[in-house]
């Protein structure tokens, strides 16, 4: 079946409305049954699709070739190749990737990117099913996504639900400091400790996001986070299975993300930015002028919302170049001109 023929959720009912029933009497399920089989029908054949292409990933402790824990990952490639989570290789070399076919194979770690939650890791042989990869930035509040991973340990386990929200910001659950991760993609479809590296898919069976997290137990299920599939991700993700580092640019400043007054906003057309708490004084930005309680609104004529926002738009496309940087300050809009770094020990 071709994503052209696929089932799709949401198609309008053909059949007959049960006219209304006399009281004591069952309502008439042909409608529901019809929009139930529909969206089964969907999910079923996106697990069909994806679930050759998922592995478990289990790493070897330190010392021993006993695999322990369990992660999950994506095939990218007929020869192995596999995008996960990098938190779930942190610190590893490899391990053994467990199919749903029954077959493993030892796996080695190729690159890793903290800042980003992504990793890339090598399964030894070839003839694998690879996923066909999405567009995360067609996706919709309300849409429906199927989540495929190993959660516990179960591995091929498949759940289902919606897109919560787009867009989010949320601490990288590995690698030091306090970065961000950008734009990530919210779902309540279930997920739990295991899902981490494995496929959030469309109902074209696409994957557009990476599992990298969930909220809780302690605050309550239907939380989860992934990192979306996009053209910034597949940079990544290219860099890392090349054996490269995946580069960014660095302005030298730290903040928090901030919403303008009104009268700010009427007077310059920008809603909220991200206000620079400290700069550092050598950097790039330090040379350019730019203080702290300056607010950054756009960098090269693109938006900045957020700090999340912003750390999203510092690619190594920026290393080098001189690019225009405009903030608020004292409710005024100025531009300067900026070459931004590299991030240093990237």
């Amino acid at each position: 079946m071709t994503p052209e023929t696929a089932p799709r959720f949401g198609a309008p009912y053909e059949g007959t409305v049960p006219s209304t029933p006399t009281p004591n009497t069952p309502v008439p399920s042909t409608v529901d049954e019809a929009l139930l089989d529909s969206y089964s029908r969907t999910v079923s054949w996106v697990a069909a699709e994806l679930l050759p292409s998922v592995a478990a990933l289990r790493p070897h402790e330190h010392g021993s070739q006993r695999p322990s824990g369990a992660g999950s990952a994506v095939l990218i490639s007929a020869d192995g190749l596999l995008v996960t989570a990098a938190h779930v290789v942190q610190g590893l070399a490899g391990g053994t990737a467990a199919f749903t076919n029954g077959e493993e194979a030892p796996f080695t770690v190729i690159g890793s990117d903290p800042a980003s939650d992504l990793a890339v890791v090598r399964a030894a042989g070839d003839g694998y099913q690879a996923a066909r990869l999405g567009e995360a930035g067609r996706l919709r509040v309300g849409q429906v996504v199927i989540a495929i991973g190993n959660p516990l340990g179960f591995e091929g386990s498949v759940s289902a639900g919606v897109v919560s929200a787009l867009g989010r910001s949320l601490l990288a659950p590995a690698g030091p400091g306090s970065r961000i991760l950008a734009d990530v993609i919210q779902t309540d479809a279930a997920l739990h400790p295991g899902n981490s590296g494995g496929a959030l898919a469309n109902s074209a069976g696409e994957v557009v996001g990476i599992n990298t997290a969930l909220i809780g137990p302690w605050v309550g299920q239907g939380l989860g986070m992934a990192v979306p599939v996009n053209d910034r991700t597949r940079t990544i993700i290219g860099a890392l299975a090349a054996g490269r580092r995946a580069r960014r640019a660095y302005l030298g400043v730290g903040g928090g993300s901030r919403a303008l007054p009104k009268a700010v906003t009427a007077s310059t057309g920008f809603a909220s930015g991200a206000e620079i708490v400290s700069v550092v004084a050598s950097s790039r930005a330090g040379r350019a002028g730019l203080q702290p309680r300056d607010i950054i609104v756009s960098l090269n004529g693109k938006a900045v919302s957020d700090v999340g926002g912003l750390q999203a738009l510092l690619t190594e496309d920026f290393i080098g170049r001189r690019s225009r940087i405009c903030f608020i300050r004292d409710g005024r809009l100025i531009a300067r001109d900026v070459v931004c770094a590299e991030l240093p020990g990237n």
